[in-house]
């Protein structure tokens, strides 16, 4: 990162002689270029699982950095696929999320998780396992005595709409995938095989893509998902691997399933990171609905908490949620925080605007006018460009081209 020779700084205590930590990160910040054109992004663990919408991890890197020390416990309370927990721990902090989606808590569990070359080569050798049955089943020459795979009824899902968003084949595969990723013999292994699978789900249904919730055909053959499978074992292995060698074996992350709006208990943080969801711009629920299906996991229930949802913002009910809505649950959370950062530390949201009934609505705005309601001061609203494939939203709604960093402190809290 290159920052200006010559930077503005910021006053370190307040008025009160109070001091202000990190008060002169405020300026370096201020002097980054936030567009990372060209930076690569879904290096180590990063990419392990398809999430819409998310921030690049250069984002949350850069503002760790600035505003806390080695050591420190950073939250994000929106945390999604985890790209904030992953750049805290490779920065020698610990690591706390919150998300209300049961699917989004696996993958930064898995992002997250530490493994040995020992349990590496374990699942890279189930990956090549599966990959020879795979081409058994895909073969068009007869081969004597087969080793067949047996496909299990166990594990197979029975929500309404199965057979319409996945070929029988299909099926039969990604059930036989699931009773070996419960079998293998520790839970962060499982998980991180589950995630595997969850990868490829989208892939191998009828659902055209994780931003189309669109039924088209892909013509897949028997094995296909058995091989697509195995590439993703395999290379989760490895970049779980490589991002275990960087962590200190002593820094922690804990993830919390919870509805915010709830109020967790997640203890005391010295920074908060997180890209909060913008009303209107995506439904989480509906994309990844098969995936949470297959996984067992209460996909209804994770429907009605889901904050920001298009299709809350978009019914024709009497009950739509309006920007009234989304100020409210903005307000809620933020009261939280004041309670769970310590005094005079920083919370740090990666915004953009938003399109409700047809008004654009500057979501950074009403972040900052809500959070000096309940005691935030605002440090700096700091705009990015969007790189042009990433972030797409609803095309109804509009793509938009820009979002804000809003760096709030916080004055409310004692601790």
């Amino acid at each position: 990162m290159k920052y200006a020779d010559v930077l503005p700084l910021r006053p370190t205590t307040n008025g009160n002689g109070a001091y202000l930590p990190f008060a002169d990160s405020i300026g370096r910040l201020e002097a980054l270029d936030w567009d990372f054109a060209g930076a690569k992004t879904g290096f180590l663990t990063h990419s392990l699982h398809p999430y819409p919408a998310k921030y690049i991890p250069q984002i949350p890197n850069a503002l760790i950095q600035e505003l806390s020390s080695v050591g420190e416990t950073i939250l994000d309370p929106f945390c999604g696929s985890g790209t904030s927990l992953v750049e805290a721990l490779r920065l020698d902090r610990n690591a706390v999320g919150v998300d209300a989606n049961p699917l989004a808590c696996l993958i930064s569990l898995a992002k997250t998780t530490r493994i040995t070359e020992d349990e590496a080569s374990l699942l890279k050798e189930m990956a090549q396992r599966l990959v020879s049955e795979g081409q058994i089943l895909s073969s068009d020459t007869p081969m004597l005595f087969p080793d067949l795979p047996t496909f299990p009824e166990s594990d197979r899902p029975s929500f309404d709409g199965l057979n319409e968003w996945f070929d029988p084949h299909v099926v039969d595969e990604l059930a036989y995938i699931k009773s070996r990723c419960l079998k293998l013999p520790a839970p962060h292994l499982r998980q991180l095989a589950l995630v595997a699978m969850s990868s490829i789900i989208v892939t191998v249904s009828r659902q055209d893509s994780d931003t189309r919730y669109v039924r088209r055909d892909k013509n897949l053959k028997r094995g296909d998902t058995l091989n697509l499978f195995s590439r993703a074992l395999a290379t989760a292995a490895q970049r779980v691997l490589e991002f275990s060698d960087e962590l200190q074996p002593y820094r922690t992350v804990d993830v919390h399933a919870a509805n915010l709006l709830d109020c967790p208990d997640v203890g005391l943080v010295d920074l908060v990171v997180c890209s909060p969801p913008y009303p209107n711009a995506y439904s989480y629920h509906l994309y990844h609905r098969t995936r949470m299906l297959w996984l067992d996991m209460n996909q209804p229930e994770f429907k009605k908490q889901e904050i920001g949802s298009h299709r809350k913002y978009s019914s024709k009910s009497a009950n739509a949620a309006t920007v009234d809505t989304f100020r409210l649950e903005l307000r809620k959370i933020l009261e939280w925080l004041t309670h769970h950062l310590r005094h005079n530390r920083y919370a740090c949201f990666v915004i953009g605007d938003s399109t409700v009934r047809g008004v654009r609505i500057k979501n950074d705005d009403l972040l900052i006018n809500v959070g000096e309601e309940v005691g935030f001061k605002l440090e700096a609203n700091i705009p990015r460009t969007l790189q042009s494939s990433k972030k797409s939203f609803n095309p109804a709604i509009g793509k938009i081209k820009q979002e804000h960093i809003v760096i709030l402190r916080n004055t409310a809290g004692s601790a």
